[in-house]
């Protein structure tokens, strides 16, 4: 087999140029769950039919992993629109773009799916949010425990290989890990045989990867519990699935608004899902709530609360915590932001410091806010996906001018972002270079 490899022109990085103290309001319509979508992506490897995913997220990470599809010789169709086809008919390496891997973490979820097609993978080592604190270790856990073993060949690079096929297997993660119990039900459902995975995640982009891989012949129970089983080994064909609407983006938002003093009605996602942040957004004196698929907020006054603990689903996810520590800094009073899942997670909010919060990181899990202060405007760093989301929502909040860069970061998990941000009556503006 040979190798593909996708080439592009590097483009000069961008920055957001953001004139702070504009009060926003209007409308979003979020779409698909970015943290569904690339799982559904991987999955699409594991039939030679063709498969619709509708309601995709239009971000860069689709992006990314569309192409990384196509550099294994798959047919991928509607890459920047809502709706993709997919056909994974004829695959020509084993190998994927290792530049593509370098920006992003989710191409591990492509390793279940060739290993089951091929029966080997290289993956370079993954990029993304946090790289080097991010270990592969659950994925390995899993895969091994079906069979696979690793090669060292002193490249750095994961050498894999299950000449004999997937077998099924019993298997307890050592985390709870989102992605790692994602790559175990990728390669679970091309093992002939019944599998376990216990300690798996329960997060609503699990449950909606089981209901693709079942519309697509597999067989799974415990879908949303920390035990699932797999009855694994028949063949998969082509579904097509329209991905629910992403409550990270949807409670984005309304933090980006709500310190401006401003009022959002968010479309396209349903209670269930928004419930964790919800709940915690009413404690610090958001005036929001939910009827059908439409979360509202009217404007506030944010007070602060005790403590913001990150859990495991149902709990308040990590992917908000950055968000609600810059709410936390136009909260009135004193908050303990509490990130137990992921360390270093909060030092990107160091930025804050310079633009006047009050803040004191206490060690690489906690952060002390205390509020309200008037943020000022400077030159921001966006170090990770959401820490960006969440310096641009400081900076709307702030007195005189902010650059955040570069934007490219925040693009990759929030679709049309500087559109939707001129549409709610930001003052923003694109600077390259």
């Amino acid at each position: 087999m040979t190798r593909k490899t996708v080439t592009s022109i590097q483009k000069p990085l961008k920055s957001l140029v953001v004139n702070g103290g504009q009060r926003l309001a209007g409308q979003i319509v979020v779409e698909g769950n970015k943290n569904a979508a690339l799982p559904l992506l991987a999955a699409c490897l594991l039939t030679d039919q063709v498969c619709w995913l509708t309601n995709m997220p239009r971000i860069k990470d689709v992006e990314v992993m569309g192409d990384l599809l196509r550099g294994l010789g798959a047919t991928v169709s509607g890459l920047g629109t809502t709706k993709l086809q997919l056909c994974c008919a004829q695959l020509g390496s084993y190998e994927p773009d290792r530049t593509l891997v370098g920006r992003l973490r989710g191409s591990v979820l492509l390793c279940g799916p060739l290993l089951a097609r091929l029966g080997q993978v290289r993956l370079a080592p993954p990029g993304g949010d946090f790289p080097a604190r991010r270990t592969l270790a659950v994925h390995l856990q899993a895969l091994k425990a079906m069979g696979v073993r690793s090669v060292e060949d002193g490249s750095g690079d994961y050498v894999l290989e299950a000449p004999e096929g997937l077998r099924p297997a019993s298997v307890y993660l050592e985390e709870a890990s989102v992605t790692g119990t994602e790559t175990a039900l990728l390669a679970a459902v091309a093992a002939s045989g019944e599998s376990e995975i216990r300690h798996a995640a329960c997060e609503p982009h699990v449950v909606e990867l089981c209901r693709f891989l079942t519309s697509m012949g597999a067989e799974v129970e415990g879908a949303g519990t920390p035990t699932i089983r797999v009855a694994g080994g028949c063949r998969l064909g082509g579904a097509e699935h329209q991905l629910d609407g992403d409550y990270i983006e949807a409670g984005s938002w309304v933090v980006a608004v709500a310190v401006t003093g401003g009022e959002l009605d968010v479309r396209g996602v349903g209670a269930e899902p928004l419930e964790p942040i919800t709940s915690v957004l009413r404690r610090m004196g958001l005036d929001c709530k939910i009827e059908g698929a439409k979360l509202s907020l009217r404007p506030s006054s944010p007070v602060a609360i005790r403590q913001v603990t990150t859990a495991p689903w149902p709990g308040f996810p990590s992917d908000m915590v950055s968000l609600i520590s810059v709410l936390a800094t136009q909260a009135q009073g004193r908050t303990l932001i509490h990130d137990w899942m992921y360390e270093l997670r909060l030092f990107a909010l160091e930025q804050l410091s310079g633009m006047a919060g009050n803040l004191f990181i206490c060690d690489p899990h906690r952060m002390i806010v205390d509020g309200p202060a008037q943020l000022i405007g400077r030159t921001l760093d966006s170090r990770d996906l959401r820490s960006g989301m969440a310096l641009i929502a400081a900076a709307l909040a702030a007195k005189g001018t902010s650059r955040i860069h570069p934007l490219e970061t925040v693009e990759r998990g929030y679709a049309q972002l500087v559109e939707r941000l001129i549409g709610l009556g930001a003052d923003v503006e694109i600077e390259e270079g």
